[in-house]
């Protein structure tokens, strides 16, 4: 995908099978009523940096939607081992630089001109770095240091050579590629990391022995104690005005 948008710009879709690298297995398993709520399946790595792109994916649902390019398979994997071995190539490196030449002079001889010659590719813009995007990533939650774990290994934040402040628990994006080894992403900036020793356990803090609770016993003169008002009894017998007397008498004498 770099070389393509290197040599010819950012296609404006891309029309692929439906291997996992493209398009995660679970969106097949989204119902109507899922899609029209709005929920979504977490994309693949490679679905994600056509999104960044702005570059539409277009699944085939069928073998005959690939035939072309089935068939141009099957014609280098027969055609392309034998230039290889003409021209003396025995290493990968050989063979990389050998297919720039190769795919020039293989279009001149058999590519076809399009019915429509509008391009349907657009110029990548300046700001966007590909290799910050052709990338493999994920998020990671900063520690105390402007640290955090990354496959099994801890590292932290850098920017101009002294440790970037940040606020713990914030979100980090971390970038993986053979580009450029490791980086970080935060705030919309990109800074270096440095691979640090593993941080000692926290020790956790001794429990104080629980003191036995003493009851609480009121005092001699508590109102709790003296002058205790005592209800009236009444039963089911008394009328209701007998009743009304008794709570009303009651009443005043807590007063």
């Amino acid at each position: 995908m770099k070389t393509v948008i290197a040599n010819h710009g950012v296609p404006l879709a891309v029309y692929t099978d439906r291997h996992t690298i493209f398009r995660s297995p679970k969106a097949d398993k989204l119902s109507l009523d899922d899609e029209l709520s709005g929920k979504t399946v977490k994309t693949t790595q490679f679905g994600r940096a056509m999104a960044e792109l702005g570059i539409n994916l277009l699944w085939a649902k069928s073998p005959q939607a690939k035939g072309r390019i089935e068939r141009l398979w099957q014609t280098l994997q027969s055609r392309l081992p034998v230039e290889l071995r003409l021209a003396g190539i025995s290493t990968i490196e050989e063979a990389n630089a050998f297919l720039a030449a190769f795919v020039a002079k293989y279009n001149e001889k058999f590519a076809v001109a399009p019915k429509n010659p509008q391009s349907a590719f657009r110029q990548l813009e300046d700001k966007v770095n590909l290799d910050y995007v052709l990338c493999f990533k994920d998020t990671r939650q900063v520690d105390n240091g402007s640290t955090f774990s990354f496959a099994g290994s801890h590292y932290r934040v850098i920017r101009n050579g002294k440790v970037m402040p940040i606020i713990p628990k914030s979100k980090v994006t971390v970038l993986k590629s053979p580009e450029f080894g490791l980086k970080v992403q935060y705030s919309g900036s990109i800074y270096d990391v440095e691979q640090i020793e593993a941080l000692p356990p926290k020790e956790a803090a001794p429990k104080q022995p629980k003191k036995p609770r003493k009851p609480s016993v009121p005092r001699e003169d508590h109102p709790w104690r003296s002058n205790p008002v005592r209800l009236p009894k009444t039963t089911y017998e008394e009328s209701d005005r007998e009743i009304l007397e008794a709570l009303y008498s009651s009443r005043l004498a807590w007063r």
